[in-house]
């Protein structure tokens, strides 16, 4: 399974509303996290058929920033 992190400007809880059904959509709702607690603020998205570009769209449509942090396979 792929693992792909974001650096993103989700800040609190409110935000994390905001993105949750973006998110789901692209990717399902236990395949994606974000850790307020890091100051990056960073989302893990994780499956197989992940695609960078399609999770930094749904972050945007809900009117966020992701940048692409790192990949790893698994």
């Amino acid at each position: 399974m792929k693992s792909i992190q974001f650096k993103t400007n989700v800040m609190c809880g409110a935000c994390l509303a905001k993105i949750t059904p973006a998110m789901n959509e692209v990717v399902g709702a236990a395949n994606w996290s974000v850790d307020l607690a890091d100051p990056a603020k960073v989302l893990t998205v994780q499956g197989d058929s992940v695609e960078a570009s399609d999770i930094i769209s749904a972050v945007q449509r809900a009117g966020y920033t992701a940048k692409e942090k790192d990949a790893v396979a698994s």
